[in-house]
């Protein structure tokens, strides 16, 4: 009977073990995430002072924006392939030394056209990171928790782009933006020291024929020798998948559903307006009332508070009631917050109480993105692909959310001043209507499924209706 219980408790001590393996691998790789957030979320504070220090007209302040943005959409265009040939973990390692340099030479620029070279350099590394962090979380952690893992990534987004704001605030009174920017080298560095102690992900060494280092990683992750099924698995789908290994293979039946449902939710997230709020948040409340710079960071400071709160509540949601519920739920919030939002640009803007009303519409819309579409687009992308194929694939669709990111940051003053802030936000609530349809239509629930699984029901071209756990 001891002898039952001793290894009973062993088991248990191997569980735990392999629960703190997993979450030290999220918690180091999620650190690209908070990258993503600070260094995305920093030059909406800092801007209220960068266009006064080189004398920026309105074009050039969304062309410093964009500068990340395009450089952004760069690294998602080759990133995947890079991820692909030379692993998950050896990108990540790269990136953080990038991240680092980027920051300072933002932080030390001399001529706003230094300061574009850096914020393009950052954003190369924002757009590869975007969708490898969360691709290498997928493919290490468990089916039962891979959901709440990968959106630890997420959060962390969420927790970056708070730290922009707070950094920002702390900085507004003497408007010293190059502290502010270059604070990004802190988790740069931490993210560096962090992958060196951690593996490669398993299912791509096993993709590089590397079986051995593949099974020893998988048992530490899973806290049994047991793992034998899932090798076996992560082999048959490589050779099912076959020849998926070129560009061409994006053109193919099998990757036809799943690009057509990552791509569109990538248009969809940023037609809907979140880079508008995430860049311009303090600018648009300065136009709804508030008098100064700190004031307008410190509203977006409480927005940022609950974005972060809102996606530990979504965190806490996805792996039970799934991913396709609260899509369509934070949807529906979204574009009702929007159209409130628009409404009272239209009918109150010169009521001294507007500037609350705009607080709690844009409040309100962030919690409801952090609910649904900022952490499930992250998470499907990482889920949904072939092995062979799936970091070219996330390249893709990380490329369309960039792309889009882009022609939001650039237009948006220019639909304000042609459409008025009524206009222009009425038009996004409208998108998002729009949106909410075609994830009705095309998104199946992912919840519980393997990776292997998933690919298996696209091969079947199993209906939506049918995807089971």
């Amino acid at each position: 009977m001891t002898h039952v219980v001793d290894m009973r408790d062993e088991d248990r001590l191997k569980v735990r073990s392999a629960r703190l393996f997993v979450s030290l691998v999220t918690a180091t790789a999620a650190l690209g995430g908070l990258l993503f957030g600070y260094d995305t979320g920093i030059i909406s504070g800092a801007l209220l002072f960068l266009k006064t220090e080189f004398s920026l007209t309105p074009n050039m302040q969304a062309v410093v924006t964009s500068a990340a943005l395009a450089g952004a959409a760069l690294g998602a265009a080759f990133g995947g392939l890079v991820a692909d040939r030379f692993g998950r973990r050896w990108v990540m390692l790269l990136l953080a030394l990038w991240f680092v340099i980027g920051s300072l030479v933002c932080a030390m620029s001399p001529t706003v056209g230094v300061l574009i070279a850096g914020r393009a350099l950052l954003g190369v590394c924002i757009g590869i990171v975007s969708f490898v962090a969360p691709l290498y979380i997928a493919e290490v952690a468990p089916a039962p928790r891979r959901g709440a893992l990968v959106s630890l990534n997420q959060l962390a987004i969420t927790v970056g782009i708070l730290a922009s704001y707070v950094v920002g605030y702390l900085f507004a009174e003497h408007g010293n933006w190059r502290w502010m920017v270059g604070l990004g080298s802190v988790p740069g560095l931490v993210l560096g020291i962090g992958m060196c102690a951690l593996p490669e992900s398993p299912r791509w060494l096993i993709k590089q024929g590397r079986d051995a280092a593949a099974r020893a990683i998988l048992v530490r992750a899973r806290g049994s020798r047991d793992v034998d099924l899932e090798v076996a698995q992560i082999r048959a789908d490589l050779q099912l998948e076959g020849t998926l290994v070129g560009w061409s293979a994006l053109s193919t039946a099998l990757l036809r559903r799943p690009l057509i449902l990552g791509v569109g939710l990538a248009i969809l997230q940023q037609t809907t307006g979140i880079g508008t709020v995430i860049y311009y948040a303090p600018t648009i409340f300065r136009s709804a009332g508030f008098a100064s710079a700190s004031s307008a960071i410190l509203a977006t400071a409480g927005i940022g508070v609950v974005n972060v709160l809102l996606t530990i509540v979504s965190l806490q949601l996805i792996d039970r009631i799934g991913r396709r519920a609260l899509l369509l739920t934070g949807l529906v919030g979204m574009a009702i917050s929007l159209s409130v939002f628009a409404v009272g640009f239209a009918v109150g803007a010169d009521s001294p109480l507007f500037k609350w009303f705009a607080v709690g519409s844009m409040t309100a819309y962030v919690g409801f993105f952090a609910i649904g579409l900022g952490p499930v687009f992250w998470l499907l992308i990482a889920e949904i692909f072939p092995l062979n194929i799936r970091g070219r694939a996330m390249g893709l669709a990380s490329l369309t959310i960039w792309v889009f990111n882009i022609i939001s940051a650039l237009i948006f003053f220019q639909l304000v001043q042609s459409l008025g802030q009524s206009a222009t936000f009425a038009g996004y609530a409208v998108l998002t209507g729009l949106g909410w349809v075609f994830v009705f239509r095309c998104m199946p629930e992912t919840k519980g499924l393997t990776l292997e699984q998933i690919e298996q029901y696209w091969l079947e071209r199993r209906p939506i209706a049918a995807w089971k756990a």
